[in-house]
């Protein structure tokens, strides 16, 4: 009889254990999904606002001596502040950095270079177009992180403050005559694809 009731609750007591270790699979899989995209986020936005920097400090290569130099000067050393932000995030959460960082750099400082080069306007018009990206990417990562805004209420903060800041700078381009810039539609389209591509690129390399 006791043989018999031995047979009987075994695979139950199987069930249970598989059961358990199922699920602690699954929460196990979870947190590392969690921690795959937090990485991520951290990486891309770390890579693109080192290319701000580099951006803004082409324009003031080219535009510093004159009477845009100081509104230039003042949205630079925001993403400076931007920059070294994630190069914490990066060191505190201990994500790798992209790949594509000595590209970015050089890329970055042409294309605030090249705007420049073009005028103010032409640099404002560069402005605008990679705060529109920007921005919209923020945007994106807010609506992903606010699904747990406890567990990342720093990142959360951060990018929302830097989000506005984005914005500011969209609309001091816009505000400086960034519409007023030689073929503009033209210009500010190949801007966004170029940024576009370069967000995909950082996430993954």
């Amino acid at each position: 009889m006791i043989i018999e009731q031995c047979r009987f609750i075994r695979p139950s007591l199987l069930l249970l254990r598989y059961t358990s270790s199922a699920t602690n699979a699954n929460e196990t899989t979870t947190i590392s999904t969690t921690k795959t995209q937090l990485d991520s986020i951290i990486r891309v936005d770390h890579a693109g606002e080192l290319g701000a920097d580099r951006i803004y400090a082409g324009q003031m290569a080219v535009l510093g001596g004159t009477s845009k130099g100081p509104l230039i000067k003042h949205m630079w050393d925001q993403e400076i502040k931007h920059r070294e932000k994630f190069e914490e995030l990066i060191r505190k959460h201990r994500v790798r950095p992209t790949a594509m960082i000595p590209i970015w750099n050089v890329m970055g400082f042409a294309l605030g270079a090249g705007s420049a080069l073009l005028g103010s306007k032409a640099a404002m018009a560069c402005t605008v177009a990679v705060e529109t990206v920007i921005v919209d990417h923020y945007n994106d990562q807010l609506r992903t992180l606010m699904a747990d805004p406890e567990v990342n209420k720093e990142l959360l903060e951060t990018i929302t403050k830097f989000r506005d800041e984005e914005q500011e700078h969209h609309d001091t381009g816009i505000d400086h005559g960034a519409e007023q810039a030689p073929f503009y539609k033209a210009f500010s389209e190949a801007i966004k694809f170029g940024c576009k591509a370069a967000i995909a690129i950082s996430k993954v390399v």
